[in-house]
């Protein structure tokens, strides 16, 4: 065993294939390297789903453990109280709360918690999700307050909401921004790009939005843009549909759209950079996000970007991205035509050289320095 040993809550991990199961496998693989001389554990109520587990690298100083528990409420649990005896048992040193959640009891145990926070929708926009949801994701906030040493937020705007919601320290929020991968940045095979073509029918011009579409990712709005330019632009759209998904329908009948509008579900990971690499531009036009990872996958993909104002979108695609109110139809049109038309090179370019503070171990690294704030002993010498 190492001597020293940060423990993780791994659940997101292990069951999550996007959003924080993916935050948490690339910050584990980054950590690791760079801290050879500690133990990263992650702590899973179960093994998970093999695929995703097995996306964490094989390293000396990363393990797995979960508990052999045979139903649903022994795991949740394990995950909210039990966990902090495995922790001292382990003599974990630091917990790091992947997805805003710290177990009940960390601290009178003695242990340190960090936890990442990336939104607090919940609470800006509780129209979002159900009263019973909204009223027990405010428990686990409450909650993880009372257990926290140290909040890192993945965006300024989380650490504004953060501050706007409790009475958190201030000099205890560390502003550490999502890692995100570099998949997308490779180049694409032009058997994969046939494949994406093939398989998908892919039209010859087209915008692309990737996301969950409900209603909070507000893809009506580039719907209804679509209807103001030229017909041979086409909009995919690849995500899990949600009863929002009437709505939409209801507007492209009504637009005459339905030969322009193309849904994809289920698209594999192997296949999503080639669908990205075929678009003219990148609409995101949502509400409200903690992050903004599609918005940098596209800029890594070569795609000019436009996304609506109001929350963290313009951290995640810097400056060189267009932006414009979520309900404005006319803005968000004629901010396309300008995106795929007007220093369509320079303007990708330069949103490519923004998004690099995101990629590979930098990331890493400042979350190494949270850590030493919390414990000296993980203070970089």
């Amino acid at each position: 065993m190492k001597q020293k040993m940060i423990g993780y809550d791994a659940k997101r991990i292990v069951r999550n294939a996007t959003g924080l199961g993916s935050y948490g496998r690339t910050l584990i693989n980054d950590l690791a390297p760079l801290m050879p001389d500690t133990e990263l554990r992650l702590y899973a109520p179960d093994a998970g789903r093999d695929e995703l587990r097995e996306q964490i690298l094989p390293r000396e100083n990363v393990s797995f453990s979960h508990p052999r528990l045979h139903c649903r409420l022994q795991r949740d649990l394990w995950r909210m109280y039990g966990v902090v005896n495995n922790l001292k048992r382990d003599g974990v040193r630091i917990y790091h709360g992947l997805s805003g959640e710290l177990p009940c009891g960390l601290s009178k145990a003695g242990i340190p918690g960090v936890v990442t926070v990336h939104d607090l929708i919940f609470l800006r926009h509780p129209e979002f999700y159900k009263p019973i949801d909204v009223f027990f994701y405010k428990w686990k906030f409450r909650q993880m307050l009372r257990e926290a040493t140290r909040i890192i937020a993945i965006s300024a705007c989380t650490r504004r909401d953060i501050l706007a919601y409790s009475d958190f320290p201030e000099d205890r929020i560390d502003v550490v921004y999502q890692s995100c991968g570099t998949r997308f940045c490779r180049p694409v095979s032009p058997e994969s790009l046939e494949e994406a073509r093939r398989q998908y029918r892919l039209p010859a011009h087209y915008i692309l939005n990737v996301g969950t579409v409900e209603a909070r990712k507000n893809i009506l709005l580039g719907i209804c843009a679509l209807s103001q330019l030229p017909e041979e632009l086409h909009l995919v759209i690849v995500g899990r549909q949600t009863s929002y998904q009437k709505q939409l329908d209801a507007a492209i009948k009504e637009l005459g759209l339905a030969q322009r509008v193309h849904f994809l579900q289920g698209v594999p990971n192997a296949l999503l950079p080639a669908i990205y690499r075929q678009a003219e531009a990148f609409v995101y036009p949502s509400r409200y996000e903690g992050f903004g990872i599609p918005i940098i996958e596209a800029i890594q993909s070569g795609l000019p970007v436009v996304a609506a104002k109001g929350s963290c979108l313009e951290e995640a695609g810097g400056p060189d991205c267009l932006y414009v109110k979520p309900d404005d139809v006319r803005g968000m049109a004629g901010a396309l035509l300008v995106a795929m038309n007007t220093q369509k090179t320079e303007r990708v370019r330069r949103s490519q050289d923004y998004v690099k503070r995101f990629e590979k171990h930098d990331v890493a690294a400042q979350v190494i320095s949270v850590y030493g704030w919390v414990d000296p002993v993980f203070r970089v010498r």
